[in-house]
């Protein structure tokens, strides 16, 4: 008992090294974009070949929308992960998995403007003001334009490193708002398992920032 005692947490190191050494290899970043890239890819591909089942209009919209979720959860565990799993070279990955959720929220945003509105501003406008679901999605990716235009280096010199901290706070103001727009978009539907889901996730990675907050 006293060895296997011992020994564990001597492999969890080592596994945890072999992780970071991986995470650290110059490889990595490329691996991770490409990888990124992938549900986009299968998504054009999709849209081509008329896979996106009888509404592919819808499909597509839906689907940019659960990517930029799944991106979002992806970029908020980060920080969690780093810390508790001992992987401080994931922190390289931070900045590229931020600015593919804004990539997959503005094809998401894009797809509404297309496919739902025919690219009608004064429709889109009108609906934004109309429906607040509609609303809340747009807000969000208002905010996330905000902290894409600032994640070059340059942005946080200019404007200093508390300020730049305080604005990317701004992250879990729009995983509150994204999963509002996921809650009333499946409202009219009456599903809400995949909200519940998603709202756990981010609620319990959002909790784990203010428990460390907290205890520090």
């Amino acid at each position: 008992m006293v060895t296997t005692t011992a020994a564990t947490p001597s492999g969890a190191r080592a596994g945890g090294s072999r992780v970071n050494r991986w995470l650290s290899h110059r490889a990595a970043k490329p691996l991770g974009f490409v990888l990124a890239t992938l549900p986009f890819v299968w998504l054009v591909w999709a849209a081509f070949s008329n896979q996106l089942g009888a509404n592919p209009a819808e499909a597509l919209i839906r689907s940019l929308g659960d990517w930029t979720l799944r991106f979002l959860v992806l970029v908020l565990a980060i920080t969690p992960l780093r810390v508790t799993a001992g992987w401080p070279a994931l922190a390289r990955l931070r900045r590229m998995v931020g600015l593919f959720v804004f990539f997959y929220a503005s094809l998401h945003l894009l797809a509404y403007a297309l496919f739902d509105m025919g690219f009608d501003v004064a429709g889109i406008a009108e609906d934004v003001i109309k429906r607040p679901f509609i609303l809340v999605g747009f807000l969000a990716w208002v905010l996330l334009l905000a902290l894409a235009a600032t994640s070059l280096n340059r942005a946080i010199r200019a404007m200093g490193a508390k300020r730049w901290q305080m604005l990317h706070r701004a992250v879990y103001l729009i995983a509150g708002l994204a999963v509002l727009h996921f809650f009333w978009m499946r409202a009219g539907k009456n599903n809400f398992a995949e909200v519940g889901v998603y709202a756990a996730v981010l609620g319990s990675l959002l909790a784990w920032r203010v428990w460390r907050r907290w205890r520090g």
